[in-house]
């Protein structure tokens, strides 16, 4: 895979670039940039298949670079310091985000997810959704949701998910056609990307879509209803947050 690294920071290309060669010969970094001006004229020449790409850089930042792109087939890992909304809501579509220091076992992973993305049928779906959700941060229900699957990738709006069930280290992915999707993400990596939409996580095993609760039970926290049937328990500490966003939402 051509590969070009974006980062204002001269020791953090470096890094990458090492940890790259060393445990990703796959990759092959065409070239390395310190600024979005730079990094823009590199992937109309060189086009590449996935970009490495910091945010916060002098200048414009790497999210105002790929707003500004015409050409967006490739895939992107974010690889920041900087863990804020704006990078959880780009994370609905990008290929992954490693957080810096990055851990060389997350970057393995990152380069396989993207591998695995490459290679699905509908190879530009996931950079087209970045752009779409760069475009929607304003409205966090508006936007997508990438999946990683054993075959590839799913996208989803949010209001397909009726709720996300915890297995283990996995998550299972419930659906309004009442089919399910397995990632192998754990349930907490999906409640802190879903923060400032309406999903809600009512128990440590579950994270319900709010509009489509359809009834509550009381109980010592009680039980949801959902819309395709799923009976939902609310863990008692989370009973008040719950009915506090309930009422935010329907006004009762």
């Amino acid at each position: 895979m051509k590969a070009i690294i974006v980062d204002d920071e001269v020791n953090g290309i470096v890094t990458l670039r090492k940890m790259l060669e060393n445990n990703c010969p796959q990759v092959n970094v065409l070239a390395s940039c310190s600024s979005a001006a730079v990094a823009s004229q590199k992937l109309q020449e060189l086009e590449p298949d996935v970009v490495f790409l910091d945010i916060q850089m002098p200048g414009k930042n790497g999210i105002e670079m790929l707003m500004d792109l015409s050409r967006q087939d490739f895939e992107v890992v974010f690889v920041t310091a900087h863990n804020e909304y704006m990078l959880q809501a780009l994370q609905y579509s990008a290929a992954d985000y490693l957080l810096k220091p990055v851990d060389e076992d997350r970057l393995m992973e990152a380069v396989q997810r993207v591998e695995k993305r490459r290679a699905a049928e509908k190879e530009n779906e996931p950079v087209s959704t970045l752009a779409y959700n760069i475009h929607k941060t304003g409205m966090p229900m508006e936007m997508r949701l990438c999946l990683p699957t054993l075959k590839g990738f799913t996208v989803l709006k949010l209001d397909e998910i009726v709720y996300c069930a915890a297995e283990r280290s996995y998550t299972i992915v419930h659906l309004v056609n009442k089919k399910s999707i397995i990632v192998s993400k754990p349930l907490s990596d999906y409640d802190a990307l879903l923060t400032g939409t309406n999903f809600l996580r009512v128990h440590k095993s579950y994270l319900v879509n709010l509009q489509h609760v359809i009834e509550y039970q009381r109980g010592e926290g009680g039980t949801v209803i959902m819309t395709n049937g799923a009976q939902i328990e609310v863990s008692r500490r989370k009973k008040e947050p719950f009915m506090t966003r309930m009422k935010e939402l329907f006004h009762f």
